[in-house]
C-alpha cells in the first residue's frame, strides 16, 4: 500500500474498527453471559445482532455513499461512537442487542463511504481499495484477541468504550468529496460474492468457535485467550503482504481458501487439549484469510463502476456468511458442549468413588464439585481450586491432587471432542467456496 498519510490513516483505522465490532467481543462473550444472566445461545446474539444489521444495511448504506459520501460518512460515525457508549453502559441485555444494531447501521454508512473517502485522499481507486481491503482483513481477525486482553484488564465494557472516540476522530480526516456521477451501478459479482459468504462462514468458526473453545472449554482467562488467539491475524498480516504483487483473483483465492479449510480440519482432529496445538491451524487460517479474502475482493469489484456500491456488495455477503455460520454452529456445539460435559461428569463421578480419597471424605468432595458445576453458567467447570483446597489440609494431598487431575483430563477431552463437530462443518463452508472458484479457474485456462 505504500505510506499513507494521518488522515488516510484515520479512515483506515475506522474501518478496522468497524469490521474488527463484528467478532471484538467473543471472548467477552462469558463475562456478557454472567453479567446479563442469559444463556449461551442467547448471549451470541451479541455478535450475531450486529453482524445480520450490518450485512443488510451495507448495500443500501453504499447506495447513499454514492449522492453524498460525505454527509453518509458524517451519520455513520456519530451514529457509530453514540451506540458504542451506550453498548459499554447498557442495563439490560435487551438494550446492549438494541445498540448493536444501531452500531452496525452506523457502521454500515462508514465502510459505505469509506472507498470515496480514501479515493479522495489518495487519489487512486486502486490504492484506495488496496488500503480498505487491508484494514478490513486487520480489522477481522485482530478482532478477539484484542476484545481479550481489554476485557481481562478493564472489564467488557471498555471494548465498546474505548473505540468511542476513535469514529469521532476520524471525523477531522473527511475532506470534501465529489458525489457519483449516478451510472448505474451494475450487477453485483454473484460469483465472487458467493465464495466471500461461503468462506465468511468458515471463518466464522476460526474466530469464535476457536475463542469459545478457549475459555470456556479450557478455562483460560481472556487476557491469555486473546494473546494465543494473536496468531491468527500475525499470519493474515503476513501473508496478505507476501502476497499482494504475486497474482490476483482465484491465483491467491484457491490456495487461501485451503489453507483455511485445512486448518479447521485440525481443529476438529485436534489430539489432546492444549492452546498449544490451536497454533498451527491458526497459522493456516490466518494465512487463507490474508490470501483468500483480499483476492475475492478484487475480483468482486475488478473493472467494474461504482465501487462502492460494490463494496457494499462484498461487506454484505461477508456479514451474511458470519451470520449462516453463528446460527448453524452456534446451537450445534452448545448441544454437543453440554452432552459431552454430561458425560464427563459421570466418568468423574466414577472417578471420585474410585479414588484412594476416604470413604468418609467422598461425599464432601462430590458436593463440592456439584457446586463448581452450578457456579460454571455456561462454562466447563473448574474443578480443581476446590479439590487443592482440601489437598492443603489433607493427610493424602496426592490423592486428592490425583483426582483433580483425572477429572480436569476427562472435561478438557469432553470440550476438545465437543467442538469437533462444530469445526468439521465450518470446513465444509469453505470447501463450498471453493466450487465458484473452481469454475472462475476453469474458465481462465480455457
Amino acid at each position: 500500500m505504500g505510506r499513507v498519510d494521518v488522515r488516510t490513516a484515520a479512515i483506515a483505522l475506522t474501518v478496522a474498527v468497524v469490521l474488527a465490532d463484528s467478532s471484538v467481543v467473543t471472548i467477552a462473550l462469558p463475562d456478557i453471559l454472567q453479567r446479563y444472566d442469559v444463556s449461551v445461545v442467547a448471549v451470541a446474539w451479541v455478535l450475531t445482532a450486529y453482524n445480520i444489521v450490518l450485512a443488510l444495511a451495507a448495500v443500501p448504506g453504499a447506495y447513499l455513499a454514492r449522492q453524498r459520501p460525505r454527509a453518509v460518512a458524517i451519520a455513520g460515525l456519530l451514529l457509530f461512537a453514540a451506540a458504542s457508549i451506550i453498548c459499554g453502559v447498557a442495563p439490560s441485555f435487551a438494550v446492549l442487542v438494541t445498540a448493536r444494531s444501531i452500531q452496525a447501521i452506523g457502521g454500515a454508512l462508514i465502510l459505505g463511504s469509506s472507498l470515496a473517502l480514501l479515493k479522495s485522499r489518495t487519489g487512486s481507486s486502486s490504492k484506495s481499495l488496496a488500503i480498505w481491503g487491508g484494514a478490513g482483513i486487520i480489522g477481522a481477525a485482530i478482532g478477539p484477541a484484542i476484545g481479550g486482553v481489554m476485557t481481562q484488564i478493564l472489564g467488557w465494557e471498555s471494548i465498546f468504550l474505548t473505540q468511542a472516540p476513535l469514529p469521532i476522530l476520524a471525523l477531522g480526516a473527511i475532506s470534501t468529496v465529489a458525489p457519483s456521477a449516478g451510472a448505474p451501478a451494475g450487477r453485483p459479482h454473484l460469483p465472487a460474492n458467493g465464495a466471500l459468504l461461503m468462506l465468511s462462514a468458515s471463518l466464522s468458526a476460526a474466530l469464535f468457535l476457536l475463542a469459545v473453545l478457549l475459555i470456556n472449554g479450557w478455562r483460560l482467562e481472556p487476557a491469555a485467550a486473546g494473546a494465543v488467539l494473536s496468531a491468527m491475524p500475525i499470519a493474515a498480516i503476513g501473508a496478505g503482504r507476501l502476497a499482494r504483487h504475486r497474482g490476483s483473483g482465484t491465483a491467491r483465492a484457491i490456495p487461501g481458501a485451503i489453507l483455511i479449510v485445512g486448518g479447521l480440519a485440525a481443529l476438529a482432529l485436534l489430539p489432546r487439549a492444549g492452546w498449544v496445538w490451536t497454533l498451527l491451524p491458526q497459522l493456516a487460517i490466518g494465512a487463507g484469510l490474508g490470501l483468500a479474502v483480499s483476492a475475492l475482493t478484487e475480483w468482486a469489484m475488478h473493472g467494474r463502476d461504482e465501487q462502492a456500491v460494490h463494496g457494499g456488495w462484498t461487506i454484505g455477503a461477508r456479514h451474511a456468511g458470519v451470520v449462516l455460520g453463528l446460527l448453524v454452529m452456534t446451537p450445534l456445539f452448545s448441544s454437543d458442549l453440554d452432552r459431552n460435559t454430561d458425560q464427563a461428569l459421570a466418568a468423574g463421578t466414577a472417578a471420585v468413588i474410585d479414588s484412594k480419597i476416604k470413604p468418609t471424605e467422598k461425599l464432601a468432595v462430590a458436593q463440592d464439585v456439584l457446586a463448581v458445576i452450578d457456579q460454571a453458567q455456561g462454562r466447563v467447570p473448574d474443578v480443581r481450586p476446590p479439590l487443592d483446597e482440601r489437598a492443603r489440609t489433607a493427610p493424602n494431598p496426592a490423592d486428592y491432587r490425583a483426582l483433580a487431575d483425572k477429572l480436569e483430563n476427562e472435561l478438557d477431552r469432553a470440550a476438545t471432542t465437543a467442538f469437533g463437530r462444530s469445526f468439521w462443518i465450518a470446513a465444509a463452508f469453505g470447501l463450498l467456496a471453493l466450487i465458484p472458484l473452481g469454475l472462475r479457474r476453469a474458465e481462465v485456462e480455457e
